[in-house]
């Protein structure tokens, strides 16, 4: 349920009669006869399953439905003129009303070209002939007289104003999606729909809580949960794709388009099997964490950068037999065995230390807290049912 299904000529003149309040002063705006606009409206209306608009004699007036799904459309036409840049400035350059002169099908074939890297790829994707790809790709950088395709080897990518205008088209299609699932809990049909990028420690503490809860306080809700590497769900947030990313924060923040609220603090510890040898002595000491192999998060993740920092120096070669990985089932089964080590959040094992199964070595690591929180698009702009997650997330974060 995005933008892609949708016109967004129709759009554009759904727009215009809810500013004017009348379809013959929309009429001049968005260049369509009155009876264009009149169909337009009612392919909406029809498409979502839901009335926009009261009609009256003196004009055409909002219903609470089509103000919520109004306030996103704006927000989706405000995001798809600020994806417009040119080639020659970095800053943004808006370009106002560009939703009345392209095309859904040509921003399909940004899209598709961005993620496949090929008209013949993209074209097999979008189930089209490829000459009607490179005429659409063509076609979209003559209506905005900018280049937005390079071809660099044998791959054909975006320029730096392609990769602009895909990105906002997406952040749009986002905003749409938010819209129409507004108008279906406004309707009582939906409670709404939250997609969440959680990374592990996330996933071993606060989300079940907080989606159990969640799911108590609001029934029908629809929850979405994507986990992977910290890059891959920034991006999935930053181009709207996911709504928030929980796990770790990062220092320094990952840019001036990205938000990060803290929801509790979080401390590292060094964790084995119930039956390692290290149990049983008297005294530790950082040295003696040399001898045995060790099991460890990728590089690149806060937990591994502590290691490399903190232990690292320790090793005058890389830890012998050491196992990289993020998944939690491998870890937790490959301490069992072999004497091995590993260095991870205390409350991500908290409930495998309470039955047993991992023991924290008592060992002083000198580290800083981590804060642990959620990161959302600064400018992105919840629905209710988000804003009832977000506040079950903060109630359980609070317990920690």
């Amino acid at each position: 349920r995005d933008f892609i299904n949708l016109n967004l000529r129709h759009l554009s003149a759904f727009d215009a009669v809810a500013q004017r309040g009348s379809i013959s002063q929309a009429a001049g705006i968005v260049n369509l006869s009155q009876p264009a606009i009149t169909n337009a409206i009612s392919g909406i209306e029809n498409r979502i399953q839901a009335r926009f608009f009261h009609r009256r004699p003196r004009g055409m007036m909002l219903t609470n439905v089509g103000a919520a799904f109004h306030f996103r459309v704006k927000r989706a036409f405000k995001l798809l003129n600020a994806g417009f840049i040119t080639s020659q400035s970095p800053s943004t350059n808006a370009i106002s009303g560009i939703e009345k002169r392209i095309t859904v099908a040509r921003l399909k074939t940004l899209i598709a070209i961005k993620k496949s890297g090929s008209y013949s790829a993209a074209a097999r994707e979008l189930g089209i002939a490829q000459p009607t790809i490179y005429r659409a790709a063509k076609d979209l950088e003559a209506t905005l007289g900018m280049a937005l395709f390079e071809v660099s080897g044998r791959n054909l990518r975006l320029t730096r104003a392609g990769e602009a205008l895909e990105r906002n088209a997406r952040l749009a299609a986002a905003e749409l999606a938010q819209g129409m699932d507004e108008v279906e809990a406004l309707l009582g049909r939906e409670a709404g729909r939250i997609r969440i990028g959680a990374l592990p420690l996330a996933r071993a503490t606060i989300l079940a809580p907080a989606i159990d809860l969640s799911f108590e306080s609001q029934a029908g809700l629809r929850i979405e949960v994507d986990d992977g590497p910290y890059p891959e769900l920034l991006y999935a947030v930053r181009t709207g794709a996911l709504d928030i990313l929980v796990g770790a924060m990062r220092r320094p923040s990952p840019g001036a388009d990205i938000t990060q609220e803290k929801l509790f603090l979080d401390r590292l510890g060094v964790f084995c099997g119930p039956g390692h040898p290290m149990l049983s002595a008297k005294k530790i000491e950082r040295a003696d964490l040399v001898a045995f192999p060790w099991v460890l998060p990728r590089k690149g993740t806060p937990t591994r950068a502590f290691f490399d920092q903190a232990l690292g120096p320790l090793f005058d070669r890389p830890p012998k037999a050491l196992v990289e990985t993020s998944s939690m089932v491998l870890m937790r089964a490959l301490l069992q065995s072999h004497q091995r080590l590993t260095l991870i959040s205390r409350a991500q094992v908290a409930t495998e230390v309470q039955q047993g199964q991992l023991c924290e070595l008592p060992i002083a690591l000198g580290d800083t807290p981590r804060t642990i929180g959620f990161t959302c698009r600064s400018d992105w702009f919840p629905t209710e049912a988000q804003k009832g997650f977000l506040a079950v997330l903060r109630a359980i974060a609070r317990q920690f």
